[in-house]
């Protein structure tokens, strides 16, 4: 498909089907998002997974950043943040992971990842609505945060897998804070907030980006060393795209080319390792060294949530190198996912499915059906292919 066409398909895909659906199917009177939820729109309980409402204040927030200025997606953010806010922070500063229906806090500090996407989510709305009290709460969460991801030994990171030890450094927080701290920087300039974004930047790519594999590892030892497999060599070929994309947003910023030249070719190296040559759709994970063993649970399964973000990363590749291989990758993740993910009859799309393509119903990660992943990366698609075609004209 050429530029213009892609940009028509995500166009339609992400307003006449997917924010659609869950305006239809999700949206909960007291302004949270029911996530617990079937494909067909079915609200299976309200529990309310505050990692996956974050991501919901991002995602309505960049709508109406970036695509159009609708009131009701700007209304909906504000929503869930004032259902978040009457349930949040704790007492320590961080969010907590899971409320019950009503608003009774199940899972507390559980998961930093919940602080990284809350503040990922107060910056984008606040571009929206410039109140400052949002930045404010970022920061807050920002204090209460960093401290702990430079600790000796490992904050709550549900729900990864246990690590080898837990001194052992985890990639997806360097990958999640990198971004977080970095926009967070650039809309209030605190330099303390940009040193911390920094440093998790350099640690993807000095320290889980491995030099001589030129693929990025989820865990490594403290000092650097690998650990041994398999555990030491579990390669996530969707999540090392979608830390590259975001260690580009980074750098783009810099002008750093060295950096954004580097981080497309990482995103080729993971597409080629991560393909499945038989049955096509990229594994969840895969083993560093091509070992039947990998070091994750469900590594063979294809899950919605790679696909999107290789959708992403290639167009973002090709944006910055114009190499002709990330359209031609582009083009091989769209089919796949198109014909695979797409639930007809209702909209959105199915998020887990084993190596066959089959639909499966196992919890992965989370029991929810994420508004994040999907609409993000229809979202990114868009602007990148905007740009791009405006260039042309």
């Amino acid at each position: 498909m050429d530029l213009l066409s892609l940009l028509s398909l995500y166009r339609a895909t992400l307003l006449e089907d997917v924010v659609p659906w869950w305006e239809r199917h999700a949206l909960a009177d007291d302004g949270a998002v029911n996530t617990c939820i079937a494909d067909d729109g079915t609200v299976l309980c309200r529990d309310r997974w505050c990692w996956s409402q974050w991501r919901a204040v991002w995602v309505f927030s960049r709508l109406y950043n970036s695509i159009a200025r609708e009131p009701r997606w700007i209304g909906t953010a504000r929503g869930i943040l004032d259902y978040l806010r009457a349930h949040g922070p704790l007492d320590n500063g961080h969010w907590p992971l899971l409320l019950d229906g009503g608003g009774r806090v199940v899972r507390g500090y559980e998961s930093i990842f919940t602080d990284g996407f809350a503040i990922y989510a107060l910056v984008e709305l606040w571009r929206a609505e410039r109140d400052d009290r949002l930045l404010e709460l970022a920061l807050q969460t920002f204090r209460a945060a960093e401290p702990e991801l430079e600790q000796a030994t490992l904050p709550p990171i549900f729900p990864y897998p246990a690590p080898p030890e837990p001194t052992a450094r985890a990639h997806g927080l360097s990958m999640m804070f990198s971004l977080a701290f970095h926009e967070l920087a650039q809309a209030t300039g605190d330099p303390r907030v940009r040193a911390a974004a920094g440093r998790h930047h350099r640690r993807v790519m000095e320290l889980f980006l491995r030099p001589d594999r030129g693929l990025v590892l989820e865990w490594v030892r403290p000092d650097g060393r690998e650990y041994s497999p398999p555990g030491g060599t579990v390669i996530l070929p969707g999540h090392a795209v979608e830390s590259m994309w975001f260690q580009m947003h980074i750098a783009r910023e810099a002008n750093d080319s060295q950096t954004l030249d580097r981080a497309v070719e990482t995103i080729r190296r993971h597409l080629e390792i991560g393909w499945d040559e038989r049955y096509g759709g990229i594994y969840y994970a895969v083993d560093a060294d091509g070992r039947k063993e990998v070091g994750w649970p469900y590594a063979d399964t294809k899950l919605w949530w790679p696909h999107t973000e290789c959708l992403y990363g290639t167009l973002l590749a090709y944006e910055h190198s114009g190499r002709p291989w990330c359209l031609d990758w582009h083009e091989r993740i769209r089919e796949y996912s198109f014909a695979h993910y797409p639930v007809r009859p209702y909209g959105e799309w199915r998020q887990k499915l084993d190596r066959q393509g089959r639909p499966i119903r196992d919890v992965v990660a989370l029991p929810v059906k994420d508004p994040f992943h999907l609409p993000r990366a229809l979202i990114h698609c868009i602007e990148v292919l905007e740009r791009m075609t405006h260039r042309r004209r």
